[in-house]
């Protein structure tokens, strides 16, 4: 039984082929436009933090009382690699880290966990314990950043319009969330100096109770009639600086207002958490998280034309500035990847058309595009983005493509040449380079199997690399139509009597006749490029191209948040020199 041969099935039904080609194209350009990019691949961030608070305590005393118990707790945590804390007085921190195998489906469930088994063990906390708090999601990539400034407006002011615009922004197609960056929560401080109070016969804690008496929230009942019930509130809840004021603060039969005895003021959290500014000016910060799956270009679109708006409505004296700027990194990435596949191939058309012919140049030229579509239409279909992973992948495939193509047209046009029909040279180049360049595919795929294959944070990071170069190359094996040339020597074996088949034959008989030698070095090529593997530096994530300059200034632990912000001025007046 004849065993099947594609080139000659392909040849019987052209109409078929040519009609799957068409399609195929145009499903591939159709993926093209819809897929989603962005600039690297999503990938689950298996580490959580917790904070205990305790306030008034010192470290050592939270350690043994609160944050031991939590970890102990959370040593029983399926797939857990190591917990690691950081106490200070007040607060402490926990980081709780998942083993680098955990199947990235599983970790959300395993965060229920986590806040399942602190819970359990929360009445046994200190009294006086605050939280504890769960953040699992600091790996939010912010795909645009805004910056708010203002001449003449106060920070609270300033986050009335932040807050505008972020539910604004919010409305954009394929945004995820919008936080606000830097904001100072206002507070309402009440001022007393301890030898007044001495003078009065007043404690602070009699201040306490006093305000908290006053600002406390009870439920006054209700009433029914014979047609509706009558919610009723008691008054009384702080309404503002002038309310906190007026509390009455009663001390041995006489009663003093509490604006008498103290100074009652509004303000800005003091210390600080966080200073924000831009171009020394006091700003709030804007950063856009985008959804799984968009498209980030559009996204860049779509917040331009919304961004413009809100500028359009602003007041003289508010601006904003972009400070990050992701969808147009991610366009100049694409913007490369068809550059570079237009720069492959033009080389490649120059080189067949001039060792070939033209008719041979235009069925390599056909066959790279074409395998490209059907790429595209699977990483469609499978939720494949367009990130630097699989843009490299197809880069990297590029060239690979470009051989299966040359290899299988340039033994039809030798079969062509010695007198054969089409044909029965494009079923002879099947029969004859099928199986080795399946072989060669295969083993230039596995060179990427341990990527693809790998259950850890750098498989799930960089598992397109094996997924899209062994699909690619897959595919050009597959698809190489036939419209080469027809030709014929009187002599089949003229085509071999050149200079340089002449050459390449010496050498092959020369490495024969000397195979042992030609195996051990060889060998010994493969030893020592293992031995250099080690020396290339490794890092997990690629360097950044971005035309941006992170600064860093760690001063040391307990220094004044003021101490900070003067040195990070410093840090800004020598930057800001730097042309």
């Amino acid at each position: 039984m004849q065993r099947f041969n594609l080139s000659q099935w392909a040849i019987t039904h052209r109409p078929l082929v040519l009609f799957a080609i068409i399609l195929l194209g145009a499903a591939g350009v159709y993926s093209y436009l819809n897929l989603g990019r962005a600039e690297d691949p999503s990938f689950t961030i298996k580490t959580m933090v917790i904070h205990v608070g305790w306030p008034g305590v010192t470290a050592s005393e939270l350690q043994a009382q609160s944050v031991d118990k939590v970890e102990k707790k959370l040593q029983e945590l399926p797939y857990l690699d190591r917990i690691e804390s950081y106490s200070q007085p007040g607060g402490s921190f926990i980081r709780v880290t998942l083993s680098d195998k955990t199947p990235p489906g599983k970790v959300k469930d395993l965060w229920y966990q986590v806040r399942k088994k602190v819970g359990d063990i929360r009445n046994e906390l200190p009294p006086g314990t605050t939280g504890p708090d769960f953040n699992d999601e600091y790996g939010d990539v912010y795909s645009a950043m805004y910056m708010l400034t203002a001449d003449g407006l106060s920070l609270a002011d300033l986050k009335t319009r932040a807050e505008d615009i972020r539910q604004r922004l919010l409305r954009v197609p394929d945004v995820n969330k919008v936080d606000i960056i830097g904001e100072r929560p206002q507070k309402i401080f009440i001022e007393f100096t301890h030898a007044k109070l001495a003078t009065l016969g007043l404690t602070p804690q009699q201040i306490f109770d006093s305000v908290a008496r006053q600002n406390a929230v009870v439920s006054g009942g209700s009433v029914d009639t014979s047609a509706d019930r009558i919610n009723l509130r008691v008054t009384g809840a702080f309404s503002g600086v002038a309310a906190i004021a007026a509390v009455p603060v009663q001390v041995d039969g006489q009663i003093f207002r509490l604006g008498d005895i103290a100074t009652v003021k509004r303000g800005y959290e003091d210390p600080p958490s966080f200073i924000v500014r831009q171009d020394g000016k006091p700003a709030l910060g804007l950063g856009v998280s985008m959804q799984d799956g968009a498209n980030i270009i559009t996204l860049g679109k779509n917040l331009r034309g919304a961004m413009k708006a809100v500028v359009s409505e602003l007041p003289v004296g508010v601006e904003i500035a972009q400070i990050a700027d992701q969808p147009h990194i991610v366009n100049e990435s694409v913007s490369e990847f068809v550059e570079t596949f237009a720069e492959a191939l033009v080389i490649v058309l120059i080189v067949s058309f001039l060792s070939l012919g033209w008719r041979t140049g235009i069925v390599v030229a056909l066959s790279v595009p074409l395998v490209l579509a059907i790429v595209l239409l699977v990483m469609y279909a499978t939720g494949l983005d367009l990130h630097r992973i699989t843009l490299g992948a197809l880069i990297i495939a590029l060239g690979l493509l470009v051989d299966d193509a040359i290899i299988a047209i340039e033994m039809m046009v030798v079969k062509m040449e010695q007198g054969w029909d089409r044909a029965r040279a494009a079923t002879f180049a099947w029969t004859s380079t099928a199986f080795p360049m399946l072989t060669g595919t295969l083993v230039t795929a596995a060179g990427f199997l341990p990527v693809g294959f790998a259950k850890s944070s750098a498989g799930e990071y960089a598992g397109g690399i094996f997924w899209i170069v062994g699909l690619a190359l897959y595919l050009g094996l597959k698809l190489l139509p036939d419209f080469a040339k027809h030709g014929a020597h009187k002599n089949p074996d003229a085509i071999y009597d050149i200079r340089g088949y002449n050459a390449l034959r010496r050498l092959i008989d020369f490495c024969l006749r000397w195979r042992k030698t030609v195996v051990a070095l060889t060998v010994l090529l493969f030893v020592g490029s293992v031995a250099g593997f080690g020396l290339v530096q490794q890092q997990f994530f690629p360097t950044s191209t971005r035309s941006e300059l992170f600064f860093e200034m760690r001063l040391p632990e307990g220094t004044a948040i003021g101490v900070t912000d003067a040195s990070a001025k410093t840090a800004e007046r020598l930057l800001a020199g730097d042309p």
